[in-house]
């Protein structure tokens, strides 16, 4: 009796202490009478109804509306919301509540998360989240009356393009060498490297000579030296894995001197230690800059002595109504502004920051910080907000009191901007530019330059602010635009008395006058264009800033912005409203094409960068993956700005060469997709990676690892075949036969 007693009070606790279960699916895309289109997204929940009073979820802006009137939708901010239904606090088993979403469902990044519960006191609880399939029926991924899927016969002949029977060289390498020659014979010294100085135009020009008993590096200057050792060991030359090493002269240097990947830390949270695996990929692939995207609407990462808001509430997310003390939750998370787990909360402390400083000059990569400003400051706001309230200090307050400015960011939000007609912004910008001066100085790091963001100010942002239309009217600027422009000229000056270039968005150099412009052009360092669509009538957006006399960091959305999805198939990770991006598109990227320059304007595009925003992140293997391969393209574009590899040859390299290597790293990376077709009815399937596994099933569910290998073509009358592939340990999303 005392055991029947024990285990049943063990089952109650069990049952008490579970966590509620939440099972969302999209029920289909679909369009009305009027044209709108528009999904029903269900959300089944079930345990502990009785202790829910608002289920809070996060997910993309959009315009909602319960099925059920009795139920409601609330928005606390863009992007985070909850819901209510009488049914909560009750005896019910299970709810169910069915919203109309405004729009399509395009991928399952668009889905809901951040799922958690608040209950009567206002205390959260984390569910056990589940999304149900969103492949089962062709309405669930169609959008707008398009299938954007891409199905097993159009990967089929994407895969057989890919097929390279040529043979690799042990010099195939990515980026590529400028010059290998073949001079006899093969190495067999004891690992010895002797290096020298030499002089060369390009200050990262160095030549490798192998011969059969030496190793000799001639170096154009340190950095150079650093590149050319780190390539005599990335790729295992000296002293070897026993592979014969045939002796040679390899001469190499890049083409363009900025050659850069963005990490969005403010969005979602990465540690120190994964930014430094970062790091590692950089120098692996002969990349130079790290963009430290530390701070957004969304959160600010970095710890700024004397201005301890900025993490106490910028980098803490979860469930609030007033942002008094956190900020309010952002794309994941589960409710609770203290919690180590997931990417929600964190911050990189100043002394980790140095550290990390010193680490990325080991390894040869520049930092360039960036200070979202004056828009896609949120966060900043709010921490600023929280000071005043609880110091009196107004010094860094960066907005006005009774401004009753109307606005919409491209994030959605109403309250994200700087007011430049106040004192307080120009104070926070020195204050956070002269502890970053600080930081780099005791790390012994240069900062070749501090961006200021300088984007996406929507319209209206001071429109019904009193100081900014005065300041308008004082200065006679041109409007709110000119009054951005007053803002990013204060902020060139601060930063060149300081001796250091700005950096920004394409904003600051697009639309502007000419006086402007020659003011403003010789402080800049680099501007980052991303756009490809004409501006202010004069061309394209790249070209009319490499007019307007301004140093270019190519950063096209089409290309180079690596948190794009692999392709349209729902189940890919990532955003697609500027298209998709592979690794074949940030290869395809020639400087010569994106922005043709002539003798005017040569040797103004200055570098590549790839960036990579973290609206979707939520792991540091997801980040891994969305760089790798896709970073390859770019770093060999980077490096080589004319035509090396095709298509088929790079993915010969990347298969045979590459994947392999970062497998054994621990690195995780994307796989692409099997191909399907149907010939003289025979099922028929294939792979870009030799040696990969297809696995697949003939009944419509979605293949595992205990699916049938495929082995050769065979006949099936099933109505639906799917298939995926394993290689290396990762595995691709399936790919579908029928249309």
């Amino acid at each position: 009796m005392r055991k029947i007693t024990f285990f049943l009070l063990l089952a109650m606790t069990f049952i008490a202490n579970a966590k509620t279960t939440v099972i969302w699916e999209n029920l289909g895309n679909n369009k009305d009478a009027s044209g709108e289109n528009f999904y029903i997204q269900r959300f089944t929940i079930k345990g502990n109804i009785d202790k829910i009073n608002r289920l809070c979820f996060n997910q993309f802006a959009r315009q909602m509306k319960p099925l059920n009137s009795v139920d409601s939708v609330v928005e606390i901010v863009p992007g985070y919301y909850y819901l209510t239904s009488p049914q909560f606090g009750s005896k019910a088993d299970s709810v169910v509540i069915d919203i109309r979403v405004k729009g399509t469902l395009a991928a399952i990044c668009y889905a809901p998360d951040g799922i958690h519960t608040v209950d009567s006191r206002g205390l959260t609880s984390s569910v056990k989240y589940t999304r149900r399939s969103i492949i089962e029926r062709p309405n669930q991924w169609s959008i707008e009356g398009k299938d954007r899927m891409p199905y097993g016969d159009d990967i089929y002949r994407i895969n057989e393009s890919l097929v390279c029977n040529d043979p690799i060289s042990i010099y195939d390498v990515i980026p590529s060498f400028k010059s290998v020659k073949l001079i006899g014979g093969n190495y067999e010294g004891n690992g010895e490297v002797k290096s020298q100085p030499i002089s060369h135009e390009n200050p990262e020009f160095y030549r490798i000579t192998i011969s059969t008993d030496n190793v000799l590096i001639e170096y154009a200057s340190e950095k150079a030296l650093n590149i050319a050792n780190r390539v005599l060991t990335t790729h295992n030359y000296i002293p070897g894995d026993g592979t014969p090493l045939p002796c040679a002269v390899i001469e190499d240097y890049p083409d363009l001197p900025y050659r850069a990947i963005m990490i969005d830390i403010a969005r979602n949270f990465q540690r120190v230690s994964d930014m430094q695996t970062i790091v590692q990929m950089l120098a692996r692939y002969r990349l130079n800059t790290l963009h430290f995207h530390f701070c957004d609407d969304e959160a600010w990462r970095l710890e700024i002595p004397g201005l301890p808001e900025l993490t106490n509430v910028g980098a803490r997310r979860g469930y609030t109504l007033d942002e008094r003390n956190h900020l309010v939750q952002i794309f994941a998370g589960n409710g609770d502004p203290n919690t180590a787990e997931g990417t929600a909360n964190g911050y990189i402390s100043r002394d980790e920051f140095i550290n990390f400083l010193r680490y990325c000059k080991e390894y040869g990569i520049d930092v360039v910080p960036e200070i979202e400003s004056p828009g896609h400051a949120r966060a900043a706001i709010k921490s600023m907000e929280a000071r005043y309230r609880n110091t009196g200090d107004a010094t860094y307050r960066l907005i006005e009191d009774g401004d009753t400015s109307r606005y919409t960011s491209a994030q959605a939000f109403h309250d994200n901007v700087m007011n430049p007609a106040l004192p307080g912004p120009y104070k926070f910008m020195e204050k956070v530019i002269d502890e970053l001066i600080t930081m780099y100085r005791e790390a012994g790091a240069t900062l070749t330059a501090i961006h200021i963001g300088g984007d996406e100010v929507p319209r209206g942002a001071w429109n019904g602010s009193k100081a900014a239309q005065e300041l308008i009217n004082t200065k006679k600027l041109d409007g709110e635009k000119g009054l951005h422009a007053y803002f990013v000229r204060q902020l060139a000056k601060i930063l060149s008395q300081r001796g250091i270039k700005m950096n920004g968005w394409q904003e600051i150099a697009v639309g502007h006058t000419p006086e402007y412009n020659a003011e403003i052009a010789p402080l800049v360092g680099g501007v980052n264009c991303w756009s490809t669509l004409p501006s202010h009538g004069h061309g394209g957006v790249t070209r009319e800033a490499v007019n307007a006399g301004y140093p270019i960091i190519l950063s096209n959305v089409n290309h180079f912005y690596l948190d794009m999805m692999y392709n349209y198939h729902p189940l890919e990770k990532g955003l697609n409203w500027g298209g998709t991006v592979d690794e074949f598109n940030s290869l395809a990227g020639y400087p010569a094409q994106l922005c043709p320059t002539d003798e005017t304007t040569k040797g103004r595009i200055v570098g590549i960068s790839g960036q990579v925003f973290a609206e979707t992140m939520r792991s540091f293997p997801q980040l891994q993956s969305f760089l790798l391969p896709k970073m390859l393209g770019l770093a060999e574009r980077a490096w080589n700005n004319s035509a090396t590899y095709t298509p088929a040859q790079f993915n010969n390299i990347i298969c045979n060469k590459e994947l392999p290597r970062l497998a054994v790293r621990g690195w995780n990376f994307h796989l692409r997709q099997p191909g399907i077709i149907v010939e003289n009815g025979m099922v028929k399937m294939n792979s870009p990676y030799p040696g990969a596994v297809i696995r697949y099933t003939i009944d419509g569910s979605e293949p595992t690892l205990k699916s049938p290998i495929y082995t050769e073509p065979f006949t099936a009358k099933a109505s639906q075949i799917r298939a995926r592939l394993y290689y290396l340990g990762q595995q691709s999303v399936t790919t579908i036969l029928n249309k």
